[in-house]
């Protein structure tokens, strides 16, 4: 595997990581919504604390999906859709790839068939 692959691999599994939890998914959500906004904002509107939205929001930062700027005595983030975009990419690829091996196994079941039936040769 060469390391651009291997870069991309990390890259999508960080964001997957990132995604399994249904309160980074909402946090997501509530800024591609909102925009940019702080911690304080976002656990206003769920059911957790200020201190677990931004230990959910280091871990989207990590995964590149958000990115928090200081605005005077505030931390505010924002959603950064490159890393989105990317995981999007590679599992329409994964799909196109499987779809490819559906019509190749429904090729050849339809082919046994034709060959099975009474009267076909």
């Amino acid at each position: 595997m060469t390391d651009i692959h291997r870069d991309a691999g990390e890259a999508v599994d960080s964001v997957l990581v990132a995604l399994a939890d249904p309160t980074r998914r909402q946090l997501l959500e509530l800024l591609a919504a909102q925009g940019e906004i702080t911690a304080t904002t976002l656990a206003a509107q769920l059911p957790v604390s200020r201190q677990a939205v931004v230990k959910h929001l280091a871990v989207l930062d990590a995964a590149g999906l958000v990115s928090g700027g200081r605005v005077g005595r505030e931390v505010r983030y924002a959603v950064r859709p490159a890393a989105l975009d990317a995981t999007a990419r590679w599992m329409a690829a994964l799909a196109v790839d499987w779809d490819r091996r559906l019509a190749n196994i429904k090729r050849v079941a339809e082919a046994g068939e034709r060959e099975e039936r009474p009267g076909s040769a």
